[in-house]
């Protein structure tokens, strides 16, 4: 739970500027960084976990020492590699539920800001970002229902070692058949953490909406 939560943080933060960069600037392949957005809805989960243990598992290419300096991406096994496979897993829903709100942004909006001095960072936060939070907190309440359910793309690369990468849905995924009370004990619980989220989130959304409408 801990762990989604971070990577829905970090998705919220890095897909607001993906979403803000394909909206606002044109550049050589933009239509690949869209694709490879979209990869994560196009993929199996399992195959995303299968490209994910090719690049940072135990043959990873990435692997290449300078000096005394030895760098190897092999992530298999920890906590990092969860993190990684759920910011895979759920980047494109901030970005896809964020560009379209961008697109129907009035630039005007932000030079009129500007023209009573504002600075670039003041017309965001007082102009853009009031616009636009209500899609970020959808974005963010969709990725965090698909990171606590995920199980395909961190299952061969976390290893469910017990307190160490131990994750919910994989454990749930073990024990149903051997344990189906405890699994349900735990299913429970984690659906009311879930719900309870996804209400505050909504609750915000709601609270933004409405002083934006008023």
């Amino acid at each position: 739970m801990g762990l989604s939560t971070l990577a829905v943080l970090t998705t919220a933060v890095f897909g607001t500027i993906i979403a803000w960069v394909l909206v606002r600037d044109d550049f050589r392949g933009k239509s690949v960084v869209n694709a490879i957005i979209d990869l994560p809805f196009a993929l199996p989960t399992i195959v995303a976990g299968l490209v994910i243990m090719a690049l940072y598992g135990p043959r990873t290419p990435i692997d290449f020492t300078i000096g005394s300096f030895h760098f190897d991406a092999d992530i298999t096994f920890t906590r990092t590699a969860i993190y990684v496979a759920l910011l895979f897993t759920t980047l494109p829903f901030v970005v896809r539920t964020v560009q379209p709100v961008l697109l129907e942004l009035d630039p005007e909006l932000e030079d009129a800001a500007k023209s009573l001095g504002a600075g670039s960072f003041a017309t965001f936060r007082r102009v853009v970002l009031p616009v636009i939070l209500p899609g970020i907190l959808s974005g963010v309440a969709m990725a965090f229902a698909r990171a606590v359910g995920e199980i395909g793309a961190i299952v061969l690369i976390a290893g469910n070692l017990p307190f160490k990468t131990e994750v919910a849905s994989i454990h749930l995924f073990y024990r149903i058949e051997q344990d189906p009370e405890g699994a349900a004990a735990v299913a429970v619980v984690l659906l009311a953490i879930s719900f309870g989220v996804l209400l505050g989130i909504g609750a915000v959304r709601w609270h933004v909406t409405r002083h934006e409408r008023g």
